[in-house]
């Protein structure tokens, strides 16, 4: 719960800062310091998306001490890092307060990201586009066309990602994640026989019948 909270402080952070974004954490600068600001922001990317480079800035910025000057120079929105820590702190006093257990995976854990990926499905379960062969995005289920945001840091076109908020004329920043978690997270949304007639149903329905597979496979073993 630790880095989920983190990941949600930050998120929460971009709607209180009013800087471009990737998020308006990380700065986006026109003119002769574009190529600096566009460096700086690709020293925070993550291969999974903008949620996970959110992250990377979260860490490296406490790793600095929350130095402003260090912000300045990798074109970081202090005052929204500073938000986001209150909002974590917020966090871990109702969590506290309610007797929960606050878990945690230390960030150079190898299961870091992984546990993270998890920990958004869970939450976003409802929020996933799938890239159909036309090369477009369909929302699951109720097949709205939806886009990338054009700030994303993305070097790749993801088969599956989630997001957490639809921007303008539905453009999305997104996470890249892994579909086979869904049936393992999501089961009772994921049921194939629940969706309409597209490409992500039969990626699915694939992924169920791969499931069943292995299941005979150790019945078998045993």
């Amino acid at each position: 719960m630790g880095m989920a909270s983190s990941l949600t402080a930050m998120i929460g952070a971009t709607t209180f800062a009013m800087s471009p974004p990737v998020y308006p954490i990380v700065l986006s600068v026109l003119g002769r310091l574009k190529k600096a600001a566009d460096e700086a922001k690709a020293r925070f990317g993550h291969i999974d998306g903008d949620h996970l480079t959110l992250l990377n800035v979260y860490h490296a910025h406490k790793q600095n001490k929350e130095d402003p000057q260090w912000c300045y120079e990798n074109f970081v929105n202090h005052r929204a890092l500073n938000f986001a820590d209150n909002v974590r702190q917020q966090l871990a006093r109702n969590m506290a307060r309610f007797n929960l257990k606050l878990c945690n995976t230390y960030f150079k854990n190898r299961d870091y990201y992984v546990n993270i990926g998890k920990v958004m499905l869970a939450g976003y379960f409802m929020q996933v586009a799938h890239l159909e062969r036309t090369g477009h995005y369909l929302t699951v289920k109720d097949n709205q066309v939806v886009h990338l945001h054009t700030s994303n840091c993305l070097d790749h076109k993801p088969k599956w990602f989630i997001y957490n908020e639809c921007l303008n004329k539905q453009k999305f920043h997104p996470y890249s994640n892994r579909y086979s978690w869904l049936v393992d997270i999501a089961p009772h949304y994921y049921d194939s026989m629940n969706f309409p007639n597209c490409k992500a149903k039969r990626q699915l329905e694939k992924l169920y019948k791969k499931g069943k597979n292995v299941k005979e496979e150790r019945k078998n073993i045993k």
